[in-house]
């Protein structure tokens, strides 16, 4: 699915990634980030709304930390100019190649997504460059695995897992090289690409969860039936070669 760009300001994590406006990987610091609690100077609870594709706007209070465990809860408040809210959390700076991994639990349910990727884009004086994983609720044992370049995607590869997403903590890992994508689940690999037209310049990492709209085809139909959580206990992030 060609998701409507994603155009936004500062975010995450605290031995953080360093930007490095020139080349995809060399200057890039280790991140592990354990979700203990939020730390202000270093992290971002998101508080906009993206494209009309977007059924929310996010606010800072959906974004919570209990038993070193991050939550981002979905509900039926307004937000934004949109009938929902819920929670996106994302780093300030942007990562190069190396290994991108999450510890997560999916919401499940009809109409939306959970996520961990990275992205950088015209906001950060960029092309849109991209690299995914979507639970899509309407059915946790699948994640879709995506990436975009100068804001081209179409490159969707749906992974039966063999379990369900929303019922226990996994681990999705993406090793991001020049000319290479592997993405990993509980250590396993499911997917590589390779070749010259992949993603290139440094990311934000992120996280949110949101329901769609007009997307019926994609994600079904969203119906609100009580608040949705999808939870994270850590981020990591190693630069290559480190």
């Amino acid at each position: 699915m060609k998701r409507i760009a994603i155009f936004m300001t500062a975010a995450l994590l605290s031995t953080a990634c360093v930007f490095n406006a020139t080349a995809a990987g060399p200057k890039s610091e280790p991140v592990s980030t354990e979700m203990n609690d939020f730390e202000p100077a270093t992290f971002n609870k998101a508080n906009w709304t993206n494209g009309s594709m977007f059924n929310c706007g996010w606010r800072p209070d959906h974004v919570t930390f209990k038993n070193g465990i991050m939550s981002l809860t979905l509900t039926n408040e307004e937000s934004h100019g949109r009938p929902y809210t819920s929670g996106e959390y994302r780093t300030n700076n942007r990562c190069g190649y190396g290994t991108f991994e999450v510890r997560m639990k999916a919401a499940k349910g009809d109409g939306i997504v959970s996520s961990f990727f990275t992205y950088t884009g015209p906001s950060n004086g960029d092309p849109w460059d991209e690299i995914d994983f979507e639970v899509l609720g309407k059915d946790t044992t699948k994640i879709q695995l995506n990436y975009y370049v100068n804001g081209q995607g179409n490159h969707e590869k749906m992974i039966d897992l063999g379990f369900d997403a929303s019922e226990d903590f996994h681990v999705y890992k993406f090793v991001w090289t020049k000319g290479k994508i592997e993405w990993y689940v509980d250590g396993k690999l499911v997917h590589t690409v390779k070749g010259s037209g992949l993603p290139t310049h440094p990311q934000q990492i992120m996280v949110n969860l949101w329901p769609g709209i007009g997307v019926d085809n994609w994600l079904k139909p969203f119906t609100y039936d009580g608040p949705k959580v999808a939870q994270y206990d850590y981020i990591k992030y190693t630069p290559e070669g480190k």
